[in-house]
């Protein structure tokens, strides 16, 4: 039993590299079955995604030269530093926390439990709301570069692409059994990455001096600058490290921190490129949508919009699994992933919940505006706040008066950028709504 009184399902696994018992919560997917390099390539997928399509329009035009690469240098920093404290409590007190909430619940009790979960659920909806309408927008940029006559508009592609994420979800039982799809993830972001830096870099050595003063005015420059902020670090964190951390093989500390410095040095190398070099050649013009600003031959600009339209569907399932363990732990379901049962209610579970998901998608589909909102509402308090709270509560013993003052200025930051980002980005919707409408054909 846990300090939080949480009651789980437990059993006892035994680790051969610390020689001692660990209590690990039942679940329906796999756990302990992943190399950290192959949690390394999860993580990695997470944050060259579609989405890195996005940051040169709304993490570097807000912000500019100097606030886009210091500030993306530092949320770079300030992520990993984030993380790792995360996954050294992944065995705290005895028991393996599989879930984010486990791990809430065993260090402050059952109203923590609960609060974590509503966090992460929000964070991750919101999240896969982003997928589904980057799904939509590349199948709608691939659309009109054969047929501009604005007969697929964006909710029809958003739909398209909801049920295509559906089938996936469906057909792939937990996040153990991407293995050979994380292989198709990796080339399908090599491509739309390589073709966007390649053509945006054939852009901007062929156009005049761009503009790279910062948008807006008054009150309204100070709020995009705000949003933005939440979007740097949106970029580099999922707000579900102890469920990719479920997956990895003893020692789990240990391989999640390779898993974690592989991300950060390697990984996000990537996302900088093709961040930097659209930025640099689109200047504050650049969209919110890389590939709707470069120019180059159709098929090549088609090939990068399919690649950017599969991968985010690969990654959206990646970010809803928390929801898909959670409900097939509560229903028991088990065994065969061709079991008539198990296949019929990934079928109408999955479904429904991917169907709802999209229908947001469409409603409201400001890309920019819902990574701000999820950066602001859930990154910040999951990865930055929580983090460094459950840390200094879990190791108060053990930690100097420094060290706990260093945790509580992270706190306090943390919580007034929270505060204001959300405030930033609700205004940003409710802007662009006024702006445009629901269901906007963007």
């Amino acid at each position: 039993m846990g300090r939080g009184d949480i009651e789980l399902e437990t059993t006892k696994v035994y680790d051969h590299d610390d020689v001692a018992d660990v209590e690990v919560p039942s679940t329906a997917h796999q756990i302990s079955t992943d190399s950290w390099f192959q949690v390394g390539f999860i993580l990695t997928t997470g944050i060259n995604s579609a989405y890195v399509l996005g940051y040169s329009g709304t993490v570097m035009v807000p912000l500019g030269w100097t606030g886009g690469v210091v500030g993306l240098v530092l949320a770079t920093i300030i992520s990993l530093y984030a993380n790792a404290l995360i996954a050294h409590l992944h065995e705290y007190g005895g028991q393996r926390h599989i879930r984010y909430r486990d791990l809430a619940g065993f260090v402050y009790g059952k109203k923590a439990y609960s609060l974590t979960w509503t966090l992460q659920y929000i964070n991750l909806f919101m999240i896969n709301t982003g997928y589904i309408i980057l799904a939509g927008s590349a199948l709608k940029a691939t659309y009109v570069l054969f047929r501009d006559d604005g007969l697929l508009k964006l909710p029809y592609c958003i739909a398209i692409a909801g049920i295509v994420c559906a089938m996936f979800a469906i057909c792939i039982p937990h996040l153990s059994a991407l293995g050979i799809w994380l292989g198709f993830s990796t080339i399908f972001s090599l491509i739309y990455i390589i073709i966007s830096f390649l053509l945006s870099l054939k852009d901007g050595l062929q156009s005049p001096p761009r503009d790279y003063n910062l948008p807006g005015d008054g009150f309204s420059k100070v709020f995009t600058i705000i949003g933005a902020s939440a979007n740097l670090v949106f970029a580099f964190n999922t707000g579900m490290l102890p469920e990719i951390q479920a997956t990895i093989r003893q020692p789990v500390v240990k391989n999640m921190m390779n898993a974690l410095y592989f991300q950060f040095t390697v990984g996000v190398l990537p996302l900088y490129l093709v961040t930097f070099t659209g930025y640099w050649a689109y200047g504050s013009s650049t969209s919110v949508y890389l590939l709707n600003s470069v120019n180059g031959p159709v098929w090549v600009k088609a090939l990068a919009n399919i690649t950017a339209f599969l991968q985010s569907v690969i990654a959206l399932h990646i970010f809803a699994s928390p929801m898909y363990e959670f409900l097939d732990t509560k229903y028991g379901i088990k065994g065969s992933a061709l079991n008539v049962k198990n296949m019929s209610f990934r079928i109408v579970v999955r479904g429904g919940y991917l169907a709802f998901n999209t229908f947001v998608s469409a409603f409201l589909p400001f890309l920019g505006d819902f990574m701000s909102l999820t950066g602001a509402i859930s990154t910040f308090p999951l990865t930055f706040i929580l983090a460094n709270h459950m840390y200094l509560k879990a190791k108060k013993d053990k930690l100097t008066s420094s060290q706990k003052l260093w945790h509580w200025l992270n706190i306090g930051f943390f919580s007034i950028m929270s505060i204001a980002a959300t405030i930033a980005a609700i205004r940003l919707i409710s802007v662009d709504s006024k702006t445009y409408h629901v269901f906007a054909d963007l």
